[in-house]
């Protein structure tokens, strides 16, 4: 008896997979060259498959970058000290350099409403970390701040002539140069 053409693989497996091969396609191709059908071939399915697991191309991303966040979660202590917390951070970017790169320079519209998403759920975790009130003037510099790591961390990824903990040490001076304060 000969071996079936294909695998049927469990509902969580598969979404693991086509969540797995979004994040290196994501990494490779920025969010406007990719189609829904590019990425059911990619991944070796068909491209209604790929529409039962996901509705839109959106979708797809959205879920590809929640998949990233969790894993960036697990990464970051958040009972660390800030300097930790970036370091971790950091050091989670350097695996995904690519993609992290990518992200930021998308010109998308989606894909912008998405990282503003995801900046504003940051900014507020940060807020929330300081001592004392979250203010309108410590909003405004966390969110500057976080333009300003996205463009750093981009810069150190092209380069390569800064080493981590030196880029680390300059984004946490810049937030307190950004905050009027130490942190």
């Amino acid at each position: 008896m000969s071996e079936p053409a294909y695998t049927r693989l469990d509902v969580d497996e598969r979404r693991r997979r086509l969540l797995e091969r979004g994040a290196d396609l994501f990494a490779r191709h920025s969010y406007d060259e990719l189609s829904m059908a590019a990425i059911a071939r990619e991944a070796g399915v068909s491209k209604a498959l790929l529409y039962h697991y996901f509705p839109s191309k959106q979708a797809f991303f959205g879920a590809v970058l929640a998949e990233g966040a969790a894993e960036l979660a697990g990464v970051i202590d958040a009972q660390a000290p800030p300097a930790e917390q970036l370091d971790a951070f950091l050091g989670w970017v350097e695996m995904r350099g690519g993609a992290y790169a990518k992200l930021v320079r998308v010109a998308s519209p989606e894909v912008r409403d998405l990282m503003d998403a995801v900046r504003a759920a940051t900014a507020e975790r940060i807020l929330a970390g300081l001592d004392g009130p979250p203010t309108p003037e410590r909003r405004v510099a966390v969110n500057a701040w976080l333009w300003f790591m996205d463009g750093a961390i981009v810069d150190w990824l092209e380069h390569r002539d800064l080493d981590r903990t030196a880029l680390r040490a300059l984004l946490l001076r810049a937030l307190e140069g950004a905050l009027g304060e130490p942190l």
